[in-house]
């Protein structure tokens, strides 16, 4: 359900048109900045029209698109390893209509990845919106 471009929109409402449903079971979103950038925030938003608990959210940065080279977490949420990215430390959280914020440490990257592994009331694995903050290195 819905198309990918939508995940970059601007549209952060919950509703059934600006769903994007992955399917079930682990799924991720790819941003492509165009070119590295140093990063400060990514704020993402999973369906959030009902309380929902979203499983081994992990969001990785790196240098290249098949996530390689210098791949770097941000955020692991996955406490049991069963994404096989590696156990994770962060907590689980209630996805809100504020989205969920974290602190990219300046971490220097073109490519960012947003996985998530099911929720607490189905198999799915949804997307409303992704923003990513910080600004263009100039080599």
């Amino acid at each position: 359900m819905g198309e990918l471009s939508q995940i970059v929109d601007g549209d952060k409402e919950a509703t059934e048109d600006g769903l994007v449903d992955l399917g079930p079971m682990k799924e991720w979103v790819q941003i492509d900045l165009g070119a590295k950038h140093e990063l400060w925030a990514i704020l993402f938003w999973h369906f959030h029209k009902q309380e929902r608990v979203y499983f081994d959210v992990v969001v990785q940065v790196a240098d290249d698109p098949d996530f390689v080279t210098n791949v770097r977490t941000v955020f692991n949420n996955d406490t049991d390893n069963s994404s096989g990215l590696g156990v994770g430390t962060d907590k689980h959280y209630i996805d809100t209509s504020e989205g969920k914020l974290l602190d990219a440490k300046q971490e220097v990257a073109q490519y960012v990845r947003l996985y998530s592994n099911q929720n607490n009331l189905n198999d799915r694995s949804h997307y409303l919106e992704v923003e990513v903050y910080g600004r263009p290195i100039t080599e």
